[in-house]
C-alpha cells in the first residue's frame, strides 16, 4: 500500500531513510563568488559524528555535494548555512552558539542563513528532534575546521610553527611577537576551499564558553515587539491575494464548476485545474467575494463520525509488523499474580499553530520561487517540481520563519496553490489559511486504539507484556522496562481523516498506555508506583532521571485520598529522557480535575542553551496539557465540527498551574533534540494522579474533554 508524507508510519520511515542528493542550482565557482571574498569551507566527508552519535544524514556527507557551510567575510562577519529551519524552537540561536565557540568568535558576529534551497545544504527537515544531535555536531566541525585554516594562514604568512598561535575573538595570536590578523584580514580577497577534517579537534563540553550558557534569543527583541516578518506578513510588488475552493467534505470529488460570474468582476482571475479552484484579487476581500460566486457541484461519499472511529481502526488495521517477541507471552499471563488487560483510546488533535499556513510565489519564466513556512524546504521543493513538471533546478524554496509546526508544516499546500495561482495571474501571489481551514485541512495527530495485556508477579517483577497499538503509530512503542515475554506489534490503518506527523509522533499514545498499565499493576500490588517502575528498569540514565524527578517533587512525602492525587510517568525517545509528576485535585462532589503542580525532569546529554531548554520543556508539558485534558476533533461525515478556537479548547493561562522544571546536564553525553520528548511524560502523569485522588482509572485521550472525571 503506498502511503504518503501525511502518513504517520511514513513519517515515522521517513526519518531514517535518505532521500536523493540535492544539487545546487548554481555552480560552485558562482556560489562563492555571490558570497564575496572570504574563507569558504565545504564538507566532503564524515562518517560519524563527534560523540558517537549514529546515522548522520547520507545526504549531508556524501562527499560528491558541494556544501558551503560557514563564510568568513571581510567585515569578520561569519554566516553559517544550514537547511535547518527556525519554527520557534530557537536553533537560530543554539547553532549560532555551536559555530560560534569553536571559531572563537562573538556570537553577535554570527549572521545564520537558514532553510533556503538555493543557498543552503541538502536537508531532509526540520523534525524528529535532529538539529542539535545532527546539524551541531556538523557544523562543529565545520567551524573547528574552519579555525584551524585560520590558522595555518596565519602561520604561513608569519612563517611559524602553528602550534605558537592561538585564536581568540576572532583573531589569531601570536603572543610571542605581539602580532595578530583579524579573520578578515586573513580572508581578504582570497576564496579557499577546505574540506571538513572529520577528526577535528572540538572543544569538550566542559570547556565551553558560549555554549552551555544562557545567551539571549537572536533578534529576540524583534519578536516580542512584533516587528519580526512571517510569511503571512510578506508583501512583494504587484502582489495579488489568493482564496482556494475547498470540498464540503473529505473525500469530496468536484462533478462541476462554474466560474462565470466570477470571471465578471474587474482584476480578479481564476484557476480550474482538476479538483482545484481558486481565485486572487488584488486585495483579500474581493478575493473572497470571488469565492462565494464560485458554483460548484461535488461527490461525496459517508465517512465514518467520531463516535465510530475506534471501532473503525481496529476492524481496517492491518495485520501489522513485530516490534519485538520474545518468550511465550500467554503462559506468562496465565501465572501471573496480577493481570492487566485494557483497551486505550486516542483522539485526533490538531496542531493550532499561531501562524496557519501561508505562502507566497511568483514566476520568473519557467522558474519558481516560493516562500512558505515549512518545516522541510527541500520537500517542497519537491512538491512544486512534481506539482509544476519542471526540474528542481528552477525551484527554490525560501523559509523566512513560520509561527510554530509541531510536526503539522511538513507539507507545501499553501505554496503549490500559490503558485499554481500566480502562474495564472502572472504575478506573485500570496495565500493565508484562515484558522478554519487549518482546523479541516490540514492533518491531525492521529486517532488510535492500544490495547495492552500485562502481568507481574507478587515480588513486583514483569512477567508479561503484550502491546497493540492501531493506527496511531510505532514512535516509542518500545517498553524500557525489563520483561521476558512479550509481544509489541504496530497494525497501519488508512486513516479516514488526514493524518501526520505531531510532535513526539506516537510516543505520546504508547507512553500515557504504557504509563497507565504501570500504574494499575503497582497499585494492584500495593507497590509504590516509582519502586515498581525501579525494580523493572535497567535503563540507568531513565532510572537517573525517575530518582532526580521524585526527589525535586518530594514523591512519597504525602498520600493521596479525599480528592488529591500524585502521579508519575517516564519516557525515553530520541536520546531525551523525561520523568513527569503531578499534584491534581478532583472535586470529591462534582468531579472536576484541577491540576495544581507538575515537575518534569528531563535529560539529553550535554546542555547547549538552558533558558531555551527550559523553554522547549515548559512549552512540551503546556501542550501536553491540552492533548491530556480536553484537545479532540469532532468529526462526522468527512466534516470537522469544531474547526475553530471557540469550539476547540487550547491551554488558557486558567489552566496553568505550578509548573517546574529540573534540567539534568549530562556534560559526559552527547547533546541531544529536546523538542519532542518532554511532552511524553505530562498526560500519564495526570492521569495516574486522578486515579490516587479518587480511585478512577481513565483509558482515553483526553481524559476530561469537559473537565469532570
Amino acid at each position: 500500500m503506498k502511503r504518503t508524507i501525511d502518513d504517520p508510519v511514513a513519517i515515522e520511515q521517513y526519518e531514517l531513510a535518505a532521500p536523493p542528493l540535492h544539487k545546487f542550482p548554481m555552480s560552485r565557482r558562482t556560489f562563492f563568488r555571490l558570497l564575496g571574498g572570504g574563507v569558504a569551507i565545504t564538507f566532503v566527508a564524515c562518517d560519524a559524528v563527534s560523540g558517537g552519535i549514529a546515522g548522520i544524514d547520507r545526504a549531508i556527507a556524501d562527499d560528491n555535494s558541494i556544501h558551503a557551510w560557514i563564510h568568513v567575510g571581510e567585515n569578520n562577519k561569519v554566516t553559517v548555512y544550514t537547511g535547518k529551519v527556525e519554527v520557534g524552537q530557537n536553533i537560530r540561536t543554539s547553532l549560532a552558539q555551536i559555530v560560534a565557540e569553536e571559531l572563537r568568535v562573538p556570537l553577535n558576529s554570527i549572521d545564520m542563513v537558514m532553510g533556503d534551497t538555493a543557498l543552503t545544504p541538502y536537508d531532509r527537515g526540520t523534525f524528529g528532534s535532529r538539529s542539535i544531535p545532527y546539524m551541531g555536531p556538523q557544523l562543529r566541525k565545520a567551524a573547528a575546521s574552519a579555525r584551524e585554516l585560520l590558522v595555518e594562514m596565519a602561520a604561513e604568512a608569519w612563517k611559524v610553527d602553528k602550534g605558537m598561535l592561538k585564536a581568540d575573538n576572532g583573531k589569531i595570536l601570536y603572543s610571542k611577537s605581539g602580532k595578530s590578523y583579524s579573520y578578515s584580514e586573513l580572508a581578504r580577497g582570497k576564496q579557499l576551499l577546505r574540506g571538513i577534517d572529520d577528526k577535528v579537534q572540538v572543544t569538550a563540553p566542559d570547556q565551553w564558553k558560549i555554549c552551555g550558557s544562557s545567551a539571549k534569543k537572536v533578534d529576540g527583541e524583534k519578536f516580542v515587539t512584533g516587528r519580526h516578518k512571517f510569511v503571512s506578513d510578506m508583501n512583494v510588488p504587484d502582489m495579488m491575494h489568493g482564496k482556494v475552493l475547498r470540498p464540503p467534505s473529505f473525500g469530496a470529488k468536484l462533478k462541476s464548476v462554474d466560474l462565470s460570474r466570477v470571471e465578471t468582476l474587474p482584476g480578479v482571475r481564476s484557476v480550474h485545474d482538476g479538483d482545484f479552484v481558486g481565485v486572487c484579487a488584488s486585495d483579500v476581500q474581493l478575493a473572497e467575494k470571488a469565492l462565494t460566486l464560485i458554483r460548484a457541484e461535488w461527490e461525496t461519499s459517508p465517512q465514518p463520525a467520531h463516535d465510530e472511529i475506534f471501532e473503525y481502526l481496529v476492524k481496517n488495521a492491518e495485520q501489522g509488523r513485530d516490534e519485538s517477541r520474545t518468550g511465550n507471552v500467554d503462559s506468562a499471563l496465565a501465572k501471573a499474580n496480577v493481570r492487566a488487560d485494557q483497551a486505550f483510546h486516542v483522539d485526533y488533535i490538531a496542531h493550532a499553530p499561531l501562524e496557519p499556513r501561508a505562502a507566497v510565489a511568483k514566476w520568473e519564466g519557467d522558474s519558481i520561487t516560493a516562500w512558505t513556512g515549512t518545516q522541510r524546504p527541500f520537500g517542497v521543493q519537491e512538491e512544486l517540481s512534481s506539482a509544476f513538471r519542471v526540474p528542481k533546478e528552477k525551484v527554490r524554496v525560501i523559509m523566512p520563519d513560520t509561527g510554530s509546526g509541531y510536526g503539522g508544516k511538513h507539507t507545501g499546500e499553501a505554496a503549490v496553490e500559490a503558485a499554481r495561482l500566480a502562474k495564472a495571474a502572472g504575478k506573485p501571489v500570496r495565500v493565508v489559511w484562515t484558522r478554519e481551514e487549518e482546523f479541516m485541512w490540514a492533518y491531525l495527530r492521529p486517532a488510535g486504539v492500544i490495547t495492552v495485556k500485562a502481568g507481574a508477579g507478587n515480588d513486583g517483577k514483569l512477567t508479561a507484556w503484550e502491546f497493540h497499538n492501531y493506527n496511531s503509530g510505532g514512535s516509542a512503542i518500545e517498553t524500557p522496562y525489563e520483561v521476558e515475554n512479550q509481544v509489541v506489534r504496530f497494525h497501519p490503518v488508512v486513516s479516514p481523516l488526514r493524518q501526520g506527523s505531531y510532535r513526539g509522533l506516537a510516543g505520546t499514545a504508547n507512553i500515557f498506555a504504557r504509563e497507565s498499565i504501570m500504574d494499575d499493576l503497582a497499585r494492584d500490588l500495593k507497590m509504590d508506583p516509582l519502586e515498581f517502575r525501579l525494580k523493572n528498569l535497567q535503563n540507568e540514565r531513565l532510572r537517573d532521571v525517575l530518582n532526580a524527578g521524585a526527589r525535586a517533587f518530594g514523591w512519597g512525602k504525602s498520600s493521596g485520598g479525599k480528592g488529591r492525587g500524585y502521579g508519575l510517568a517516564c519516557g525515553t525517545e530520541k536520546g531525551g529522557y523525561v520523568a513527569s509528576f503531578a499534584e491534581v485535585f478532583v472535586d470529591p462532589a462534582g468531579g472536576a480535575v484541577k491540576v495544581e503542580r507538575s515537575v518534569t525532569a528531563f535529560e539529553c546529554g550535554a546542555i547547549v542553551n538552558p533558558e531555551h531548554l527550559k523553554n522547549q520543556i515548559v512549552g512540551c508539558v503546556v501542550q501536553g496539557l491540552g492533548g491530556a485534558l480536553f484537545e479532540w476533533i469532532n468529526f462526522r461525515n468527512g466534516k470537522i465540527l469544531n474547526p475553530m478556537f471557540s469550539r476547540y479548547r487550547v491551554p488558557r493561562f486558567s489552566d496553568l498551574h505550578q509548573l517546574e522544571v529540573l534540567m539534568v546536564d549530562r556534560k559526559d553525553l552527547p547533546s541531544a533534540g529536546a523538542g519532542e520528548a518532554p511532552i511524553y511524560g505530562i498526560a500519564p502523569a495526570i492521569r495516574n494522579a486522578i486515579a490516587d485522588a479518587c480511585g478512577k482509572r481513565l483509558y482515553t485521550l483526553p481524559l476530561v474533554p469537559d473537565g469532570r472525571v
